[in-house]
């Protein structure tokens, strides 16, 4: 009978970074056979490397290709088109990138050689690999592949205890544009709320604390319930007295926050419309207002 060694496939990361420390690291702990890695900095592959059992750090970035049988490169969006066209690739490893928005073409290089690409994107955030690592499993990670390297994406997820989905090649920056909508903007409108409280004395740490609370508990209804009646607010129930109340205000504001909160209430009101909280006619009415707050 084979060696369990044997059996699994020699697993290579060309880049060291929170990207490839958290997959290294849980793929690792799932029972995957990690045996190489190699980075710009030594000491990064060196860090790698240190918690897995039986993994390499490796200064020359070919020797990853040739003791790998599967090779994710982890290295900046930029550079990867440039990683796979300097390397020589042969017909039995497979390698695939971990980017969102960069197609699986950037691996065509290696693909021109006989070797399978794809893509593996964990939807998650890296700006910690311990927090990303404790956070792998339960995410989703997008999985762009031909048979037979797609099944075998697909069991490495599985061993993660991650869910997946299927990308068709050409929407990856469609995709990880829209990521940005549960993610960077979340940050970025919560950034909006604090500037808003600051302009009545309420610290910026004050404020975050007392809205965090709000956005998990959103988080949580949208898990229970859905979107639409997750939805909660102004914008659930159609309280026009609320929206006049809150144009006129942020008018005083000025005219930024006025038009943000415009965009994003109309695109409330569809929500509002299918959770059952207004009819058409109070949709169109709160319609009306806005869209003319947006023309003032």
């Amino acid at each position: 009978m084979q060696s369990q060694d044997r059996i699994l496939p020699r697993i290579g990361f060309i880049g060291a970074g929170r990207v490839a420390k958290g997959l290294a690291w849980g793929l690792a702990e799932s029972g995957q056979r990690v045996a190489v890695a190699a980075s710009r900095s030594l000491g990064s592959a060196e860090q790698l490397a240190a918690r897995i059992a039986g993994c390499r750090a490796v200064a020359n970035v070919q020797d990853v290709v040739d003791r790998s049988d599967l090779v994710f490169v982890t290295v900046p969006d930029d550079a990867i088109a440039a990683v796979a066209a300097s390397l020589k690739w042969r017909e039995d490893v497979a390698v695939i990138h971990c980017s969102g928005a960069t197609e699986v073409a950037a691996l065509t290089p290696a693909a021109l050689a006989g070797a399978q690409i794809g893509g593996f994107h964990p939807l998650q955030l890296f700006a910690d690999p311990e927090v990303a690592l404790a956070g792998l499993p339960g995410c989703t990670i997008a999985i762009e592949a031909e048979a037979p390297l797609l099944p075998q994406l697909e069991q490495l997820a599985q061993a993660l205890r991650c869910r997946t989905i299927r990308l068709p090649p050409g929407c990856r920056a469609r995709y990880h544009a829209a990521a940005h909508y549960a993610a960077g903007f979340v940050i970025t409108l919560l950034n909006q709320a604090v500037e808003l409280w600051q302009s009545f004395g309420i610290e910026r740490e004050q404020t975050i604390r007392a809205l965090l609370p709000l956005l998990r508990g959103t988080a949580a209804s949208i898990e229970r319930s859905g979107l639409a009646q997750g939805l909660a607010g102004t914008y659930s129930r159609g309280d026009i007295g609320t929206l006049e109340k809150h144009l006129a205000e942020l008018a005083r504001v000025g005219p930024d926050a006025l038009h943000l909160y415009c965009e994003l209430a109309l695109r409330s009101i569809p929500l509002g419309l299918e959770r059952g909280g207004y009819d058409e006619h109070r949709a169109q009415a709160m319609r009306v207002l806005l869209r003319r707050a947006l023309k003032s």
